[in-house]
């Protein structure tokens, strides 16, 4: 599926799963420029295999990627005989997808990343995606301060910090709009007529992964509701100060297939197991990380760019039971 992003760059936090990792390779596929973030490197070198469709992420070996570097490619490591895809398994596709190790916790972290991937993007960035998260469950008479500071610090202050970080590559630097059809001469098309009224290159874009608890709330997760709505509320706010340079929209997906939520469901013991999650929701199950991946890139395409303050819920239903 194409969503225009080619040659865009990139930047995804919570990278390296889930979501996130689906967005990437999606991102990818699309031919942008993608950079996840991500604390550890081991799990960055298997994420960013996975992303290139290597037939056994586990046992990709990084020989270019040292002890103690920050960054590095899928090049440096993915040899075309461990890829399915022989497509994408040429050095010019794997330079386009790096790894970035850095904590979104922590200011000069997140000032790191940025300029890593815009020093690749040539001082670029057009899209970034918030996608780091983490999830607990506690009532509220158990939640401890330093609970809610570790839910607090990821979700909420580690989008806030990334979104500083990345702005001022952000900001347009005087492109000029893209054009379909342009250089091939003869009668543009209507479509064609209507676009040059598009932004096109200029077109960025940042998404906020929140939750649909940050819309309704939840049972016995106080703390994450409360970070996801604020989550809500900042892309809201920043849709209006940030407008009309950069375009900010929130993604709310309800329970979605990935390592976080299987670690929900670990902790939950035998409180309630995937099938009574999936019996919740109107379409009868949860979601699949590719599905969330496809409504992440469709909103950052160049083609919504009149779309910004958008809080899209991507939930089987479920907030549409009010």
């Amino acid at each position: 599926m194409e969503y225009g992003c080619n040659d865009r760059v990139v930047l995804i936090t919570g990278g390296t799963s889930g979501i996130g990792l689906a967005a990437a390779r999606a991102f990818w596929l699309d031919g942008a420029s993608v950079s996840i973030v991500g604390r550890d490197r081991v799990r960055g070198m298997k994420a960013l295999a996975a992303i290139a469709g290597c037939k056994d992420p586990e046992r990709v070996v990084f020989p270019g990627a040292k002890e103690g570097k920050e960054t590095f490619t899928a090049a440096e490591g993915i040899k075309e005989e461990n890829c399915s895809d022989p497509d994408f398994a040429e050095n010019s596709a794997l330079e386009r997808l790096r790894f970035i190790r850095a904590d979104v916790t922590k200011q000069a972290d997140c000032r790191m990343a940025a300029v890593i991937a815009a020093h690749y993007g040539k001082e670029r960035i057009h899209i970034l995606v918030n996608s780091a998260g983490l999830y607990q469950e506690k009532r509220i008479e158990q939640v401890t301060a330093a609970d809610y500071n570790r839910i607090m610090d990821v979700n909420v202050k580690g989008t806030l910090l990334m979104i500083q970080a990345c702005q001022p590559y952000m900001l347009p630097h005087g492109e000029e709009a893209e054009i379909p059809g342009s250089g091939s001469g003869g009668n543009l098309s209507e479509e064609t007529e209507a676009a040059k009224t598009l932004p096109g290159k200029k077109d960025r874009c940042i998404i906020n992964i929140a939750s649909d608890a940050g819309i309704g709330g939840n049972y016995g997760c106080p703390v994450y509701c409360a970070s996801k709505g604020a989550v809500v509320s900042l892309t809201r706010a920043l849709a209006l100060d940030m407008s009309p340079d950069i375009r900010v929209n929130c993604i709310c997906p309800g329970d979605v297939d990935t390592p976080l939520m299987e670690a929900q469901l670990k902790a939950a013991g035998d409180g309630y197991t995937k099938e009574d999650m999936a019996a919740e929701y109107p379409l009868g199950r949860v979601a699949l990380p590719e599905e969330v991946a496809h409504v992440i890139c469709s909103v950052a395409s160049p083609a919504n760019s009149f779309m910004t303050g958008a809080v899209v819920p991507v939930d089987g239903g479920l907030t549409a039971i009010g």
